[in-house]
């Protein structure tokens, strides 16, 4: 009767994760039509702040499926690596600055469009990167390499582009990434190098925790600001599809002009195009307080590159076989 239990429950996890653009839509509708059903998620709980924790969550799934190794293969491959992190952390903050001065976007959706292109890859790439048969382990690379030097980056990058129209303390922001990510992400490595075959084991699971959770912040993001999002809906929802699209395209001229293999040139494209936008949502909730729209653009690009991503990951996936 356990095991019967057990099959239904991989099962059901397998459906979400395999079905996630649909459990995300799911989401954004019941957001929109029960706006404080979610209202927690935005909420501090004993000074602690919930969707950091939720967002720590994740990071901390991410670091219980990586090992030392992982890192070593930055060296083993330096070419990639380098074409995709220089790519991550110059070609999406520009884009990121144009689209909101080319839409003139007010201050809050531009804080936010920035973060969306400032914060490093998403964990989700390294799921859509195997469901397109792309270079996993160079996914792997890339986004924890761009997670891990996050602190320092995405700071420096966000001051040097805003820094002069919207206020924000780069020391505290490189202060909350060291807490809602590395420090996860260090936590979740210890515990595979400690007790690897339970990790192993947990691996199943991860893929859909993550997905829920991520549920969860888009949901409580969207429910809070859903009359910013009613009302600037087009202009957002146009740049953030021209920003997730344009990444796409970017990232395959340039896998293909650095001389990459297929399987290495779908994976840049996927991991430029997929930003951690749930770290962008939290970043701009702590530290653009008075700018409570600022959270809307990276809540709306992670709707549409999970629900994108998983389209043209089939795609791509029926193009090779």
């Amino acid at each position: 009767m356990f095991k019967i239990k057990i099959e239904n429950m991989k099962g059901i996890f397998e459906f979400v994760e395999k079905y996630f653009f649909i459990v995300i839509l799911l989401a954004v509708a019941i957001s929109l039509v029960y706006p404080n059903l979610f209202k927690w998620v935005l909420s501090n709980y004993n000074g602690i702040n919930i969707i950091n924790l939720l967002l720590s969550i994740v990071l901390f799934t991410m670091g219980t499926t990586l090992k030392v190794d992982d890192f070593i293969n930055v060296f083993r491959n330096p070419k990639a690596i380098t074409v995709g992190i220089s790519a991550q952390y110059v070609i999406m903050p520009l884009m990121a600055l144009t689209l909101a001065s080319a839409f003139s976007l007010d201050p809050a959706l531009t804080a936010g469009l920035i973060l969306v292109g400032t914060v490093p890859g998403g964990t989700a790439s390294d799921v859509i990167t195997f469901l397109a048969k792309g270079d996993v382990a160079l996914s792997v690379s890339l986004t924890a390499v761009s997670t891990v030097i996050s602190p320092i980056l995405t700071p420096i990058i966000t001051l040097l582009l805003i820094g002069n129209q919207i206020q924000f303390n780069p020391v505290d922001m490189f202060i909350s990434i060291i807490e809602i990510v590395i420090v996860p992400i260090i936590l979740g490595l210890i515990l595979n190098y400690r007790f690897p075959n339970f990790c192993e084991k947990l691996k199943v699971y991860l893929p859909t925790i993550s997905s829920i959770v991520i549920c969860l912040i888009i949901a409580g993001v969207i429910g809070a600001n859903k009359q910013a999002i009613l009302t600037s809906s087009t202009i957002i929802l146009i740049v953030i599809t021209l920003q997730y699209f344009l990444a796409m395209l970017l990232g395959f001229g340039i896998g293909y002009l650095a001389g990459m293999d297929r399987k290495q040139i779908i994976t840049v494209a996927i991991e430029l195009a997929f930003q951690n936008s749930g770290l962008s949502t939290s970043l701009a909730k702590t530290h653009f307080p008075n700018l409570s729209a600022a959270t809307v653009p990276g809540a709306l690009y992670s709707v549409l590159q999970n629900f994108a991503g998983s389209i043209l990951a089939f795609a791509f996936r029926k193009y090779q076989s």
